[in-house]
């Protein structure tokens, strides 16, 4: 936008504006009265001309909307011909110079970067139907530590406490890498496969061993492999439409791949004078937990630019399975059956999108797990006192598109409540086609 731009008439009148100063100036000294008025009305041709320049830039950049349209619609006319497209303006000719889009190709390669960052947040939130197959690569470390004290006595005299106190310290670092692909069947339909695989490494610490509340025992324990595989859909069931946002609605399941955490061989590390196990591990850690699961959720979005609002919930649900060995006593082999308790998340947030590459994303999940139930071969089914959770994370995440088809995707999560882990890092990199 160079000649038609400079040749305006507001142009002209600011360019006549300041030749008349100038003449009034060398005429006769200056009025102080004047030469404000002058400036005064300098200021507003200024204005005037700045919001003549940007509406012609809206107006060039809705024409070749319109061309793109048009000769989208006219190459699948009868017959095999295209019209030639429209003339471009005289603002669009020089586009090219000034940083806009000079052809209809370059419009829409515009409008497209220009969701690159909604698109993103879609695929990390819920799922991208206008992509026909995506393949992510991520890694996710885990540090969990919880301490617990177990006093085995009695109160004496309301102050002093008579017996063993035991400290009980579980650190565990958990590094996990998951293979995606996600598979887009049609606009609205879409299948995800995820393989994860696992690498664990726990500390086991207790305090008060051998009686002794000085005394404490150490053992550490890994575990390697792959873990649970899922399988899942998502169908779109509303776009996104003025107010209302868009909808999808998730179901999958998962399969227990993965090594249980029943029937594992454990390290006796004490026993008391009556053989009375007081502190065992586990030989390996589990990748898995062991049952199937079926989950259904829904998901919506909701951009309001330059924010991108999102929100979810959903239940998992777990079927019973029979194991040959309960009993974490490695003396005792006790078959039974194990029914997880049902789990409820929900979360919401907010992203934030910087320019067309990098958006922010700020938000709030949590997950809610009724008691497990365990039952011996021929028994009753008994709650395990404990099994129950509340895992609540606040999450901070960074998207940054590195190239037209690849995403680089951090997240950061910050345990809320006892039963999350203390943090959580992830990086992502989906590739998408």
């Amino acid at each position: 936008m160079h000649t038609s731009i400079r040749a305006t008439p507001l142009a002209l009148a600011a360019l006549a504006l300041i030749a008349a100063a100038g003449a009034q100036a060398q005429a006769a000294p200056a009025n102080e009265a004047d030469v404000k008025a002058l400036i005064a009305q300098l200021e507003t041709l200024k204005a005037n001309y700045a919001q003549e320049v940007r509406r012609l830039r809206e107006l060039d950049m809705q024409v070749q909307a319109m061309q793109a349209r048009l000769s989208g619609r006219t190459a699948a006319a009868p017959g095999g011909t295209t019209p030639p497209p429209l003339p471009a303006t005289a603002p669009a000719a020089a586009a090219g110079n000034d940083g806009y889009a000079s052809s209809a190709e370059e419009a829409q390669q515009a409008r497209q970067a220009s969701r690159r960052s909604v698109d993103d947040v879609k695929q990390q939130q819920a799922a991208l139907f206008s992509r026909r197959f995506t393949v992510e690569n991520s890694l996710t470390y885990a540090r969990y530590d919880r301490k617990q004290v177990t006093l085995n006595g009695f109160l004496a005299l309301d102050a002093i406490f008579l017996g063993n106190i035991a400290i009980e310290n579980v650190e565990s670092d958990t590094l996990t890498y998951n293979l995606a692909a996600r598979w887009g069947v049609s606009p609205r339909l879409t299948l995800n496969l995820d393989v994860p695989y696992l690498a664990r490494k726990t500390v086991f610490q207790k305090g008060g061993a051998g009686g002794s509340a000085a005394a404490i025992a150490q053992e550490e324990t890994t575990g390697t492999g792959i873990g649970d595989v899922g399988l899942s859909a998502n169908y779109r069931l509303f776009a996104e439409h003025g107010r209302w946002p868009e909808t999808v609605l998730t179901v999958g399941a998962t399969a227990p791949t993965g090594r249980a955490p029943y029937g594992l061989d454990w390290t006796v590390l004490e026993r008391d004078d009556d053989d009375y196990i007081r502190f065992a591990v586990p030989e390996q850690q589990p990748t898995g937990n062991g049952v199937w699961q079926a989950n259904v959720g829904l998901s919506a979005v909701k951009t309001a630019d330059p924010a991108i609002l999102f929100a979810n919930i959903g239940y998992i649900h777990s079927f019973p399975r029979g194991f040959d060995d309960l009993d974490a006593n490695p003396d005792t082999v006790n078959p039974g059956e194990v029914k997880l308790g049902g789990s409820y998340y929900f979360g919401a947030g907010v992203a934030f999108a910087f320019n067309e590459r990098t958006s922010l994303s700020i938000s709030f999940s949590d997950k809610l797990s009724s008691r497990a139930s365990t039952r011996y071969r021929n028994g009753q089914w008994f709650k395990v006192i404990g099994s129950d959770a509340n895992a609540g994370t606040l999450n901070l995440g960074i998207t940054y598109a590195l190239n037209r088809n690849t995403t680089l995707v951090s997240m950061l999560g910050i345990g809320l409540t006892p039963d999350a882990p203390d943090f959580t890092l992830a990086f992502k990199v989906p590739y998408m086609l």
